[in-house]
């Protein structure tokens, strides 16, 4: 009981902290998202609304991409040369839909599913947006045809209405699928104000405020339109994250990490929670988002990759065995505005959970009608070494977690985040020994696994030495060849041994004076 005691004072005082010395910290980031109907799509959306604490969610929006368009409805059809229709040796002619499902209702299907558990998550954290709110941002964007956005559709006057508006900070919009919904926003934007007085100010506004979160130029209207026309737009742009979650992402999952992909452990801590963990795709659930879509066998079992080529698939990722996890390739969008401490959506240098930005980046600019390009964006084989390697547990853990409130209507049967309160940033001369006072704390009376260590993301290269690692409360001394104005990141990881065992961090930027 003292314990809790502590952690809810801890809170208050975290929050009154930061009030003071971060304002942003209060602030969540906003984020719109815009997917279209591929398995995993599904799966990020799943894990995205099991973190709904940890932004403000503008909209839910439906997208089209190259991989997926419903068509008018009016028997008009479409071709683009290059599309997955004519590769893998098809030689389709225009068609008047592709790999569309009638009565499509995925994001639907999801926040009815969070309806479910709403009641017993909330338990847990009272922050979870309502199911009606949910429904009320759900949208329909651009969705007839791959890559057309002439014309305004519900999502995309949705995101223009958030664009325009004067809610302070920055407006995340990610393109899971195409990017077409956003570009009409944009475009209504530039055909409403490109001839009058205030387009400089309004360009400039949009420019200052989007951040658009890519999963690839799927239908290439970023190429083609949002680059050109708004060229500073701030895109998304992390590497080196070393959490897999695209098609495939076991097979290079360090050797200690591989369990977390592995049927045993996805069965026990996703696939049977609930309403939310029964809708989450996995090699061979017999389940297809299309029926009869001749790229998804994920759902079959018991055959290998020729017999299902002779049953007319066309097989882009290697069978795995039943159970096991199948993909989650847009979470990368999001994982660094969850509210783990790290404070990644802050500054995209920081680095988090999804990776930093850095000079290069795979992420924004991918044709994917470049398979090799493909290949290459999933395998996030870039490293580096300026953030931690070892995310993977706390990532697959907080997931774990959330899914075990869904279903757990008491809190005292659950595991809860450890909090952390203490100073956000610190100035100190060279040479100087600073003392860290930081509180930690676990709701459940956990035991916990402090370890302080060095972030290279800040301006200083050196290394730094917490002298006592493992101590909340500890000092440091700055080098003495630190110069004035540069900056040195120091993170707290605190790790309960609960059941899943969960991670929560604590960043100080110190400023050299």
């Amino acid at each position: 009981m003292k314990t809790r005691l502590l952690y809810i004072c801890l809170c208050i005082a975290s929050l009154f902290l930061v009030s003071c010395e971060s304002k942003q910290e209060l602030v969540r980031p906003r984020i719109i998202i815009t997917c279209d109907p591929e398995l995993d799509d599904q799966n990020s959306l799943i894990r995205f609304v099991a973190h709904a604490t940890d932004y403000d969610i503008e909209g839910l929006i439906y997208a089209s991409s190259q991989f997926h368009w419903k068509g008018d409805g009016k028997g008009t059809k479409w071709f683009v040369e290059g599309r997955e229709y004519t590769r893998h040796g098809l030689n389709y002619g225009p068609m008047e839909s592709w790999r569309w499902a009638e009565g499509e209702r995925f994001i639907d299907d999801v926040v009815d599913a969070y309806a479910e558990a709403y009641p017993n998550l909330v338990v847990h954290d009272s922050r979870y947006p309502t199911p009606e709110y949910l429904r009320s941002v759900v949208r329909f964007g651009n969705i007839e045809f791959d890559g057309e956005f002439e014309k305004d559709s519900p999502g995309s006057l949705l995101i223009e209405e958030k664009i325009m508006d004067d809610e302070p900070g920055k407006l995340f919009i990610t393109a899971w699928g195409g990017a077409s919904t956003i570009a009409r926003a944009l475009r209504a934007i530039e055909e409403k104000y490109s001839a009058t007085d205030e387009w400089e100010s309004i360009y400039n506004k949009v420019c200052e405020k989007v951040v658009i979160c890519l999963s690839g130029d799927q239908d290439d209207t970023v190429a083609k339109y949002i680059t050109p026309v708004w060229g500073d737009i701030e895109k998304l742009s992390v590497s080196g994250g070393s959490v897999g979650l695209a098609y495939g992402a076991q097979s290079s999952a360090k050797e200690e990490y591989r369990h977390f992909y592995m049927p045993e452990w996805q069965t026990e801590n996703i696939y049977s929670k609930g309403a939310l963990g029964s809708l989450y795709r996995y090699w061979g659930d017999g389940k297809q988002m299309v029926e009869g879509d001749i790229f998804d066998y994920f759902g079959l079992q018991g055959y290998t990759d020729q017999e299902l080529r002779d049953m007319g698939y066309i097989v882009w990722s290697p069978v795995r065995p039943q159970g096991e996890f199948l993909a989650e390739g847009d979470t990368f969008t999001f994982l660094n505005f969850i509210d783990n401490g790290l404070r990644a959506w802050e500054d995209q240098t920081y680095g988090g959970w999804s990776g930093r930005k850095r000079d290069v980046s795979p992420m924004t600019s991918v044709s994917f009608s470049d398979t090799d390009a493909i290949a290459a964006l999933y395998s996030r084989a870039m490293r580096d070494d300026a953030i931690p390697d070892n995310y993977v547990p706390a990532v697959w853990n907080s997931f774990a977690a959330r899914l075990d409130w869904a279903v757990t209507p008491r809190y005292e049967d659950a595991n809860h985040y450890p909090a952390i309160d203490g100073p956000l940033s610190i100035e100190a001369n060279a040479g100087e020994n600073v003392k860290l006072k930081v509180n930690v704390a676990d709701p459940d009376d956990d035991v916990l696994n402090l370890s302080w260590r060095q972030y290279k993301v800040g301006s200083y290269k050196g290394d730094v030495t917490v002298d006592s690692p493992n101590d909340a409360r500890t000092t440091f001394t700055v080098p003495a060849d630190a110069v004035s104005g540069q900056t040195i990141h120091l993170v707290l990881e605190a790790t309960d041994n609960g059941m899943p065992a969960l991670t929560r961090y604590h960043r100080v930027i110190v400023t050299i004076k």
